[in-house]
């Protein structure tokens, strides 16, 4: 039995676990304005927000969510929020700030996808604190696309509700959103019924057979049907798998840690520098807090943009036994056998990914080329740690996806680049081992000779990034 909060009601069902959100407003409740759309999480015209309780308690943050991937096991005990959720009233003039900027500025279009930009606008208003600038209030609907392409008319939009959140005080904003019409007025009671609720999170999962599910984000998508009738075990909401620590050098990640949370990690923003700007390539803000770390490793996709961040870190991985209850430690790099196949029982489960912290001698990057810069699966990805002193590359681990039937850990190529000066000369030398290594093939997403070029293009990226006095002096030299 699942029981939620679904906009100003209490609900309680025993619908499949996993299914889809976005079905069970639609079909179970009855709320017809979120909209059906590709069904992948990438179009957002199915846009719901999520709430949950703070770790203390006293308040809920919200998120927005593409529902179509969203399983109703994870929405259990929280706050789930569709647009009808956020009329400030029966009364089709009464818009809340979000909906009347859309209508005001013409970004309504077709309409069809209007739904999806005005909750995550609204959650927007929700999240955030003080006064935002116009970037942000744009970024929070870059899961959103438009069928109409009326994007400068919703950039208007967002820069109207930037304008309107100038004075929302920087903590306990709640009251003044409610006052000034963000959101309903409902939404101020809305954590003391939370902490009333019970969705009976299990304190031990259940024994095989089942499916492992924590955000769904690629169950929903490869076998949405089946899941209907698998049993499953629900990881997304288990104590001890979420967070991220550092004890030592040593910093570990709970699997069902979400893209969004390692972004938005200080923890992770101490040792990566340009983490927010790599991890913004990973998908949509939507995707980001829904799809866990543990789901994308586990996936085993070749192109999987964490699998290839942390095979280039050299991470551990703990896998847990839902039966026996005991743990072993395996190395990512030897956790794929083959094309989507992981060396694991199927009563094992992902509990955590650890790998020791950057010396201060040395950097990481993670590259990655697609058809969008954002909102899309890679062609080709690459990540990169290496250790320089005084020009020599020391130490180096090179990962490459999209080229090989599992996530690639380049060693030939490692194992040649380390002790060897920085320089063009070097890259271009390893550049010819990688292509030994990698077997890319052609599919939809570019042509092998298309992928051998990326290959190259992104490991000169890797050194150039953070080294590009290295390839200036380097050319200079050959002229």
């Amino acid at each position: 039995m699942v029981q939620l909060l679904l906009n100003d009601r209490l609900v309680q069902t025993d619908q499949p676990a996993a299914l889809p959100a976005l079905d069970f407003v639609r079909e179970h409740q009855h709320l017809r304005g979120t909209k059906t759309g590709c069904r992948e999480g990438d179009c957002g015209a199915c846009t719901v927000l999520l709430g949950e309780l703070t770790p203390d308690g006293t308040a809920v943050r919200y998120r927005a969510m593409t529902s179509c991937l969203l399983p109703l096991a994870n929405v259990a005990g929280k706050h789930l929020i569709t647009i009808e959720g956020l009329n400030l009233s029966a009364r089709p003039t009464h818009l809340n700030r979000a909906q009347r900027a859309i209508a005001d500025c013409g970004g309504t279009q077709c309409g069809f996808c209007t739904v999806g930009f005005a909750v995550s606008l609204a959650g927007h208003c929700l999240t955030g604190t003080g006064a935002p600038t116009v970037e942000q209030t744009v970024a929070s609907i870059d899961g959103n696309i438009c069928r109409c392409t009326g994007y400068k008319s919703l950039e208007r939009a967002a820069a109207r509700l930037t304008e309107e959140l100038a004075t929302r005080p920087g903590t306990d904003a709640l009251p003044w959103l409610t006052e000034n019409g963000f959101v309903p007025a409902y939404f101020t009671g809305v954590a003391d019924r939370l902490r009333t609720l019970h969705s009976f999170p299990p304190t031990r999962l259940p024994s095989h057979p089942l499916t492992f599910l924590a955000g769904g984000t690629d169950l929903l998508v490869q076998r949405p049907e089946a899941m209907l009738t698998t049993a499953t075990a629900n990881l997304f909401d288990q104590s001890g798998l979420r967070g991220i620590r550092r004890k030592g050098t040593r910093i570990t990640i709970g699997a069902a840690t979400t893209a969004q949370e390692m972004m938005e990690s200080d923890v992770l923003a101490a040792i990566f520098p340009r983490l927010r700007q790599q991890l913004k390539l990973v998908s949509s803000t939507p995707i980001r807090q829904m799809g866990t770390v543990g789901g994308n490793l586990c996936n085993a996709s070749p192109i999987g943009d964490l699998t290839c961040w942390f095979l280039a870190l050299g991470a551990d991985l703990t896998l847990a036994d839902a039966e026996t209850g005991a743990e072993r430690t395996l190395p990512l790099q030897e956790l794929y056998a083959g094309y989507k196949q992981l060396a694991k029982k199927s009563t094992e489960y992902l509990a955590a990914i650890s790998f020791d912290a950057l010396a201060p001698d040395e950097f990481f990057n993670f590259e990655k080329v697609s058809k969008r810069t954002h909102l899309d699966i890679a062609s080709v990805n690459s990540a990169a740690r290496f250790s320089v002193r005084d020009g020599v590359i020391t130490a180096v681990r090179v990962s490459a996806g999209g080229v090989f039937a599992t996530p690639l850990l380049l060693k030939r190529t490692s194992e040649y680049l380390t002790g060897r000066s920085l320089s063009d000369e070097t890259m271009l030398a390893a550049n010819e081992i990688a292509q030994q290594e990698i077997a890319p093939i052609d599919d939809a997403r570019g042509t092998e000779a298309y992928k051998r070029l990326l290959v190259r293009q992104l490991l000169r990226a890797q050194c150039v990034e953070y080294f590009p006095q290295s390839s200036q002096s380097s050319q200079r030299a050959r002229r």
